[in-house]
């Protein structure tokens, strides 16, 4: 069965070598699985931007931490190509060439063996033909030295040579034989050594041979499996950090940022005033009927118009600007009684056109002006002031701008700090430098310091402005709902506004009074209106100036919505006002915020 075990030792290393070619084929599907992951973290990922372009986002955020963690996912994947082509393949590929040596090596030893066999049995083999051809020549010199002693005419002589040459024939068989014998039992004594002792030994280091080669492919299909598993607890962490990744993600922060972001400061459109276009057909009627029964039928609906007139929004903000009737003795109607005495009613419809140019018409033009200057501001370069933007993000702009000033100017200010301390140093201990040598630099440093503080307050000025406006617009829409609460109520025919129909006949008294309100639109004096009500959730100190401080469950007025700094203007029911924290209550606004 040699041959046999020769051609199965040769299928063991070539399974062995198969093997390692499997191996070397993961290890290349590993290694291009990490370059192609690592190609589409590279792809995905931001390049290198500006502070102010980074995400700030949290579902990005969330989406760059995800591709970190593929990153470092494909870098174990690099591990595992590398630990299976450290430990599995590099050791196959040593493995299969020491073994290739030590089969070659076994086999020949058989081999030889089996040519020593042969060898001996080609000895003993020969001199028996030997023997057995010496063997025959003595038979035939026996039969010749007995035909020629029987035979009479034979001389002595010749009777006397077959007889000698029967003694040698018998003596060279003789020697044939004792050699014959001799290779006879050194053959056998050399097979019985091949089969049981030679062979054996031989086909047992064959046995082990292969039995190493069967316990290196467990070892090596063991190294196989352990690679993977080696990285699965960092892979782990890797698909952890992918889910935290995914659980951070917060949709309202999102939503705050896109409100921060293009938050613009800009004052809604105000409401439409109502305008009345049948002044003059009830004009005619005033003066030529006596009786209002007519006038009473033609009553507008004073909720029907306003309504509609609040619901409309003009394009760009801007409302038109109502055009104030003339006061003149025309708008002057009178009404006349069931007894049919006549009395005038004074309309206060004028004034209140008046009221309504000042207060709602005026402080529009600018934020139109703004909103106009912004948009078409954006189309071109940037300004040094931010005027093309928006008033709230041109503040924030300033106030970044001027953090980076403030913060640029205290490393000058360290910076000439330390050229003073050195100069003085060097003053004390000329050996250690030039004092003159620092003044170019501390020259630098001042010069550097004088340009940032200018640039600071020429920002500070423009930031001052903003907020300035703001505050204007701020004040100007408390003024508004002010006006809209005089305003509310039921609307006469002409335009007027009243709370009960009997009070449609207003004296001169009464007409009066509203050249006081009207400058009372200009003061700060009265209280803003209520646009809602909250409740305290917790308990709040109120100890800085401007604060409120409430008790948990305390009830509020609502007069100033969170305007995303953190706090809400609230006000007590003796009419103590202050700011209190929005995280702190809980606040119900009404459905219509004016005037609520």
């Amino acid at each position: 069965q040699f041959d046999n075990l020769d051609k199965h030792t040769q299928w063991g290393i070539d399974f062995l070598e198969k093997y390692a070619k499997f191996v070397k084929e993961r290890i290349e599907i590993e290694q291009n699985y990490a370059k192609q992951l690592r190609n589409l973290v590279k792809k995905y990922c931001p390049k290198r931007s500006p502070k102010d372009e980074e995400p700030r986002f949290t579902s990005c955020i969330a989406f760059f931490n995800i591709l970190n963690e593929l990153n470092d996912y494909a870098g174990q994947r690099e591990v595992v190509a590398e630990e299976m082509g450290h430990r599995v393949y590099g050791e196959l590929m040593r493995y299969s060439h020491d073994l290739k040596t030590e089969r070659k090596m076994h086999l020949q030893e058989g081999r030889k063996a089996q040519q020593y066999l042969d060898m001996c049995w080609k000895q003993m083999d020969n001199s028996k033909k030997k023997f057995e051809r010496e063997c025959r020549e003595a038979e035939k010199a026996q039969q010749s030295y007995e035909r020629l002693d029987n035979d009479t005419n034979a001389t002595k002589a010749d009777v006397e040579k077959a007889k000698q040459q029967l003694n040698l024939r018998t003596h060279m068989a003789d020697e044939n034989k004792n050699e014959y014998a001799a290779q006879l039992q050194n053959f056998n004594g050399e097979q019985h050594k091949h089969y049981y002792i030679v062979i054996p030994q031989i086909y047992k280091q064959l046995q082990e041979m292969d039995e190493r080669r069967t316990i290196k492919l467990s070892e090596c299909y063991k190294g196989f499996a352990d690679s993977e598993r080696k990285v699965i607890p960092i892979i782990s962490k890797c698909l952890e950090g992918m889910i935290l990744a995914a659980k951070s993600v917060d949709e309202h922060r999102d939503s705050q940022l896109v409100i921060d972001c293009f938050k613009s400061g800009f004052e809604p459109p105000g409401d439409f005033p109502f305008e009345d276009y049948s002044q003059n057909i009830y004009r005619t009627i005033s003066d030529g009927t006596i009786s209002t029964p007519k006038q009473e039928g033609m009553r507008i609906d004073t909720k029907t118009t306003v309504g509609k007139a609040k619901g409309k929004l003009w394009l760009f903000g801007k409302k038109p600007k109502p055009q104030s009737p003339p006061l003149t003795p025309t708008s002057l109607y009178t009404s006349s009684t069931p007894n049919g005495s006549q009395y005038p009613i004074f309309s206060i419809e004028p004034v209140h056109y008046c009221m309504s140019d000042i207060k709602t018409g005026k402080p529009r033009i600018p934020s139109f002006r703004s909103l106009k200057r912004g948009y078409f501001c954006l189309q071109g370069p940037a300004l040094e002031d931010f005027s093309h933007l928006p008033p709230e993000q041109r503040r924030k702009k300033l106030q970044q701008r001027i953090d980076e000033l403030n913060r640029e100017l205290q490393k000058e200010t360290d910076q000439k700090d330390a050229l003073i301390k050195m100069k003085d140093v060097y003053e004390k201990n000329p050996q250690m430098g030039d004092p003159s040598s620092l003044q170019p630099k501390l020259t630098e440093t001042m010069s550097n310091m004088d340009r940032l503080r200018m640039e600071i307050h020429k920002n500070e000025a423009w930031l001052s402005e903003v907020e300035g406006k703001v505050a204007a617009r701020s004040d100007r829409r408390h003024s508004s709902d002010i006006n809209h609460l005089v305003t509310q109520g039921r609307e006469s025919p002409e335009g007027s506004y009243t709370d009960d129909a009997n009070q449609e006949v207003r004296g001169p008294s009464q007409q009066h009074a509203h050249p006081s309100e009207f400058d009372d639109e200009f003061e700060d004096d009265d209280p803003l209106p209520a646009i809602g009500h909250c409740k305290a959730i917790y308990p709040f100190d109120g100890h800085n100036e401007g604060t409120l401080a409430m008790k948990e469950g305390e009830i509020l007025y609502i007069i100033e919505e969170d305007k995303g700094d953190g706090w809400t203007r609230a006000r007590r029911h003796n009419g103590e006002e202050g700011y209190v924290p929005t995280s702190y209550i809980d606040v119900t606004l009404e459905k219509n915020s004016k005037g609520a």
